[in-house]
C-alpha cells in the first residue's frame, strides 16, 4: 500500500502533498494553537466536542479533529481521535461512519446514517498521516472508506456523478425530489487522494461536476447555492429545508482554495454574496437576499480574508491572524484557513 501511494503520488502534482514528510511541508498549526484547540474540543476519549450543538460528536467533528492534528503534526493526539472514531463510530457494516453520537444517551449513537464529509475527512486525514508518519494501518483504513464511499455514495444521476451526503434518505425512492445533495459535502482536495486509493475515473468526474453545478446554483438575488439542492429535475433548492445559504455552504469557498480552486469570477461571487456589510459574512435567506444571521466570530470572517488574499492579494486583517477558540465549528475553519494561508499565502499574514 505505501509503496503504491507513493508511486501515485509521484506522478500526480495535485497530490504531491500526501508524499511529503511533515518537516517539508509549511508551516501548519502552532503547537500554541493546536494546544488552545484541542483544550476546548478534544475530549480525553479522543472525541471532537461539538459545543455549539449540545456537546455532540458526529463524524465530521473527528474527520476535522484528524486533519488538524495532521497539520499540527501530532501523531499522539491523532490517534487519540482516531481510537474514538473507529471504535465508537464505525460500526457500520458497509465501511463509513456512523455520523452522530450524543453523550448524553445511551446508546449513544443516535443516528447510524453516514454523513459523507464526515468520511472524506476521515479518509483523507487517515491518507495524509499515513504517508507522512509511515503508517501503513491508516493507509488501509483510509482505502477501506476510500472504496466504501465510491460503492455507496458517489452515484451518476442525469449525466452528473453526484456526492450523496448519507447513504440513506437522499435519493429516489426515499424522496421523491432526489437526488438531493449538500454542495458543502464536496472535500475537494480530498478527492485526488481517495483516486490514489480506490482508483476509478468517478472521482475526477466527481470534482469536475461539483465545479459545474457550483457555476449552476446561482439562487436568489445574490446568486447563492443553497445548502440542500435538488437534482431531479433542474437544481433548485430542496423541500423541506430552509432555502438558504446557511451555515453548512459557508465553508464552501474555503473548500476551494485549499483545493487550489483558482476561480476569481466563482471565488468572488460567493464571497460579495455571502457578506452582508463590512466584510462580515452572514446566512442569507435565498429567497428575498436578506441576512438572517451575521457571523461576526473570527473564525466565520476568515473564509472572506482566505479568499481576498487569494483573489486580491490582500493581507489577513489582525483579528483573523489571530486564533483563539469560541465555538467548535468556526475555530476549526479558523485553522484550517490559516493552515492553508502560512503554507500557500505566507505573503497575506
Amino acid at each position: 500500500m505505501m509503496r503504491l501511494l507513493k508511486l501515485l503520488c509521484a506522478a500526480s502534482f495535485a497530490v504531491a502533498a500526501v508524499c511529503q514528510p511533515a518537516q517539508a511541508r509549511g508551516p501548519g498549526i502552532s503547537p500554541e494553537a493546536w494546544g488552545a484547540y484541542k483544550a476546548k474540543f478534544l475530549d480525553a476519549s479522543g472525541r471532537i466536542v461539538d459545543d455549539g450543538n449540545g456537546n455532540i460528536s458526529h463524524s465530521e467533528g473527528q474527520g476535522y479533529g484528524l486533519l488538524l492534528a495532521y497539520l499540527a503534526n501530532n501523531p499522539a493526539d491523532f490517534e487519540q481521535i482516531w481510537y474514538f472514531t473507529r471504535t465508537e463510530l464505525l460500526l457500520r457494516d458497509d465501511g463509513l461512519a456512523a455520523w452522530r453520537w450524543d453523550p448524553a444517551v445511551t446508546p449513544h449513537v443516535t443516528d447510524s446514517n453516514n454523513a459523507s464529509d464526515g468520511d472524506l475527512l476521515i479518509a483523507y486525514a487517515l491518507a495524509l498521516a499515513g504517508s507522512a508518519w509511515n503508517k501503513t494501518d491508516y493507509m488501509e483504513a483510509a482505502a477501506k472508506m476510500a472504496q466504501a464511499l465510491l460503492s455507496h455514495v458517489v452515484i451518476s444521476s442525469n449525466g452528473h456523478t453526484l456526492l450523496l451526503p448519507g447513504v440513506s434518505g437522499f435519493n429516489s425512492p426515499d424522496r421523491k425530489d432526489g437526488p438531493v445533495i449538500n454542495p458543502s459535502y464536496w472535500v475537494y482536495e480530498a478527492i485526488p487522494v481517495m483516486a490514489l486509493l480506490a482508483p476509478s475515473n468517478a472521482w475526477q468526474k466527481l470534482s469536475d461536476d461539483g465545479l459545474q453545478l457550483l457555476q449552476a446554483m446561482q439562487f436568489g438575488p445574490r446568486k447563492l447555492p443553497a445548502d440542500w439542492v435538488s437534482l431531479n429535475r433542474m437544481p433548485e433548492p430542496a423541500a423541506g429545508f430552509d432555502a438558504e445559504f446557511g451555515y453548512n455552504s459557508l465553508r464552501i469557498p474555503l473548500y476551494l482554495v485549499r483545493a487550489g480552486v483558482s476561480d476569481k469570477a466563482l471565488l468572488s461571487r460567493l464571497r460579495k454574496g455571502m457578506t452582508a456589510e463590512e466584510g462580515t459574512p452572514a446566512t442569507i435567506d435565498l429567497s428575498s437576499g436578506k441576512p438572517k444571521a451575521l457571523l461576526s466570530d473570527p473564525g466565520y470572517r476568515i473564509v472572506n480574508d482566505v479568499v481576498a488574499c487569494v483573489t486580491e492579494g490582500t493581507k489577513l486583517p489582525e483579528s483573523s491572524q489571530h486564533f483563539e477558540p469560541s465555538l467548535y465549528y468556526p475555530s476549526t475553519l479558523h485553522l484550517l484557513g490559516l493552515a492553508f494561508v502560512g503554507e500557500k499565502h505566507p505573503e497575506c499574514l
